[in-house]
């Protein structure tokens, strides 16, 4: 299985040079990984339920990556973005860059990076017309969108896991991570920077650049727009806190409102249906492939995550490595290969009890409620995710989007990710010291 999960891995990779849609490749190899789990042997029943349930952890995500894509695609023909970059007073391409760079970074602390990065592309879209460009800056908003949700409670998928099991706290996860993911951020961004050739910024073609009589015959109702649109995003981590419930279900809510908001919109103004003012419109545009392969590529993982292939490498690492700093960086290089989600909830499991009540030993203390394991885990699993493309859901709706090539990126962002990944490590380490330092002052 983990042959097979390597060679699907390779293909994707090489989806450029090959010519066929990555999604092709993460679907055949979920195929292939689940059969052979179904012939090792597996009770039918165990297989069922085993199956149904990763489905539903898969699905949850792809359900929430259609409502936030077709919201943002509706934002952006009613022209609610062009509202924002007319207000973006950038002097150049390197002051851009740090704009949305900081947006993203922002923005992913109260929003999914997911989500931030899909917006964040989309206004780029809007300010750069050449691709190489916009497949840089694209890069670097990855790296400070999965900044950005590294230090909050409800950044990211695995922060939420950590909080809500106790193992790290929201005071405790901002007073430490804060200063390590602007690093993670500012370093990459900063280096990128020299790389820019200034010229003038020239926009692409959008939705509303062919439908301009949306935008130029009802301006009100972009700015309308953009408000409900980014409150029904912003409702999603709201909901999630109140309820307990998934985010995707807090997703389908917002679209729902906003798709009877567009129906009213239509009739009470007589927007011509070729405009595409409706959501159902917006749907027939949205990256169905990117979705295909997330579902894939989440179900691939999964089958290997079922085996215990994921719980052996913890058990593995905690036996062989000992050290908390080495086994948290090993395992963010390893979450820009394999879902983080997975590999964070096995080591919830490994390493949940490790450190008992009034325990003096410096290793296992680590392993206490906001411990350097769990913020070094937190930090490392959500920006070691920026290393590859296809390492982080945020990367994976950028490559969608902008039809990035895996090699591209691994040249010219990977080792701009890897110093503020390395950076942001070496500052939690020495927060973690800060302690030990003031003492000795003291004494």
């Amino acid at each position: 299985m983990i042959i097979i999960f390597v060679i699907g891995y390779v293909l994707i990779a090489l989806e450029h040079p090959l010519h066929m849609n990555k999604a092709t490749f993460a679907l055949i190899t979920c195929g292939l990984l689940w059969s052979i789990y179904a012939m090792m042997g597996t009770d039918p029943d165990t297989m069922h339920e085993a199956i149904v349930t990763q489905l539903g952890d898969a699905c949850e995500i792809v359900v929430f990556l259609i409502g936030a894509m077709t919201i943002v695609e509706i934002i952006d023909r009613y022209g609610g973005f062009s509202f924002i970059t007319e207000h973006i007073n950038a002097k150049s391409k390197r002051h851009l860059l740090w704009i949305l760079c900081s947006l993203s970074f922002l923005m992913s602390a109260v929003l999914d990076n997911m989500t931030t990065t899909i917006i964040m592309v989309m206004m780029l879209r809007r300010l750069l017309s050449d691709q190489k460009d916009r497949w840089l800056f694209a890069g670097l908003i990855v790296i400070a969108a999965n900044a950005g949700g590294a230090f909050s409670p409800i950044g990211d998928v695995t922060t939420i896991m950590l909080w809500m099991d106790e193992k790290v706290s929201s005071l405790g996860l901002i007073v430490n991570l804060l200063i390590p993911s602007i690093v993670a951020m500012v370093i990459p961004v900063f280096i990128a920077q020299f790389f820019i050739k200034e010229g003038k910024m020239q926009t692409i073609t959008t939705m509303a650049d062919k439908n301009p009589g949306l935008h130029e015959r009802h301006p009100h109702l972009s700015k309308a727009m953009l408000i409900i649109g980014v409150g029904g995003l912003l409702f999603v981590p709201v909901f999630k806190t109140l309820t307990g419930l998934p985010p995707f279900m807090g997703i389908m809510i917002s679209l729902g409102v906003i798709w009877g908001v567009t129906e009213i919109w239509v009739k009470r103004f007589k927007i011509d249906s070729k405009m595409g003012g409706r959501v159902s419109s917006a749907l027939h545009t949205i990256d169905m492939p990117t979705i295909l392969f997330f579902l894939g590529i989440l179900m691939a993982v999964s089958a290997l995550s079922e085996v215990g292939v994921l719980e052996t490498l913890a058990e593995d690492m905690n036996t062989r490595i000992h050290q908390p700093v080495l086994m948290t960086s090993i395992i963010g290089v390893l979450s820009s290969i394999v879902d983080n989600v997975p590999l964070v909830s096995a080591c919830i499991k490994m390493f949940e009890g490790m450190a008992p009540e009034g325990t003096a030993d410096p290793y296992l203390m680590a392993f206490v409620e906001d411990g350097l394991f769990w913020h070094l885990l937190t930090f490392c699993a959500g920006v070691g995710g920026s290393l590859l493309i296809i390492g982080s859901a945020a990367g994976v709706v950028a490559m969608g989007i902008e039809k990035i090539p895996f090699f591209w990126y691994l040249k010219k962002i990977t080792l701009l990710a890897l110093a503020g990944y390395v950076a942001g490590i070496l500052i939690i380490c020495l927060e973690s010291l800060l302690p030990f330092f003031l003492q000795a002052g003291g004494a």
